[in-house]
């Protein structure tokens, strides 16, 4: 049975973030930026897969295709924008293989109609394949990357985006759900009560690995987000890029099975440590990391639902089925954060 979520005051009245994207005004947004540089559009466009912000392919008229991403409203400052653009720029600068957003009329970010948005190269690939024959290999080539990242994202701190912990991550989504009543009466007391154990939890994790040093991530680094070539991968989509344990950028690469993520993270960090040093008390973090992520997505999605796009590419949220999930999963991942870190530490 569906359960009707109540909405925070005014989210009914206000408009859906991109309604009045059309695709005229994603190709005189663009050409707004390109005409004066003496680039223009074909009129082709191509959306891309996206939810939080909306992304197009768009032809040109001479030349390869390029990438536009308009940012969702409200989400970021331009403050914000232009910080994560400056860290990618630097890793680019630095031939880390990264996709930066194209300086055009000395700007990267730029303002059409009241949308923001960027322009990239295109950029081809497929996602890694980090559980076949040669998985320890790509998993290697790919740690020594996210080191060489890491390492520049250590230099400097952000000023403007936030930084990954348990109040953003865990308790305030957790508030979010539970206040606009998103979780259905007749499960709300045991979704609430596990909740609570797996924050519980992540705490006694965070207490246990100490004292660490978070660093500019890509935040989320998962395999979708990185692209890769006969020439290795190349990294794209800093969007949720944040200050963070760098563990973050690791155990979103390893697979669910304990054994194999060991395997795994053993492969990443063989190549990771060529380039940074590696705290190992951050292993302790890996599956407080994964219990927020699992908080925090509901919640996103929950953010996100008088977005079109999100009752129709996600028609299974708020089901009666989806929180009994959720409850199941939770109680899992209490278990996995009593089990203890994938290596000794």
């Amino acid at each position: 049975m569906n359960h009707e979520p109540s909405v925070a005051p005014g989210d009914a009245q206000s408009a859906p973030p991109f309604a009045g994207l059309t695709p005229e005004r994603v190709l005189d947004a663009l050409d707004s930026v390109l005409l004066p540089v003496g680039e223009r559009t074909d009129g082709r466009m191509l959306p891309l897969n996206s939810y939080e912000n909306r992304v197009y392919q768009v032809g040109m008229e001479d030349g390869p295709p390029v990438v536009a991403k308009f940012y969702r409203p409200k989400r970021w400052s331009d403050d914000a924008i232009l910080e994560e653009h400056a860290f990618v720029a630097e890793l680019a600068r630095r031939e880390i293989p990264a996709v930066p957003a194209r300086v055009l009329n000395d700007a990267s970010l730029h303002h059409f109609d009241g949308f923001r948005f960027s322009i990239f190269e295109r950029r081809g690939g497929r996602a890694p394949d980090i559980e076949g024959r040669d998985s320890s290999e790509t998993l290697e080539w790919l740690g020594r990357f996210i080191g060489r990242i890491h390492a520049v994202g250590g230099i400097e701190t952000y000023r403007e985006r936030p930084t990954l912990d348990i109040q953003s991550f865990g308790f305030e989504p957790r508030d979010f759900l539970l206040t606009h009543d998103f979780v259905p009466r007749d499960v709300r007391e045991a979704y609430e009560s596990v909740v609570r154990m797996a924050l519980e939890g992540v705490e006694r994790c965070f207490e246990r690995a100490g004292d660490i040093r978070p660093i500019r991530l890509h935040g989320d680094c998962h395999p979708s987000n990185v692209l890769w070539t006969d020439a290795g991968p190349h990294f794209v989509d800093f969007d949720d890029s944040r200050m963070g344990p760098a563990v973050q950028d690791l155990w979103l690469l390893l697979p669910g099975e304990r054994a194999e993520a060991s395997r795994a993270l053993a492969d990443l960090l063989a190549g990771y440590e060529d380039f940074c040093d590696f705290e190992p008390r951050e292993l302790h973090l890996v599956e407080a990391l994964r219990t927020l992520r699992l908080i925090h997505y509901s919640a996103w999605l929950a953010r996100r639902w008088d977005d079109p796009a999100f009752p129709a590419a996600f028609p299974w949220f708020n089901t009666q089925r989806y929180w009994e999930d959720r409850i199941l999963e939770l109680r899992e991942q209490v278990a996995a954060m009593d089990e203890g870190p994938l290596w000794p530490v």
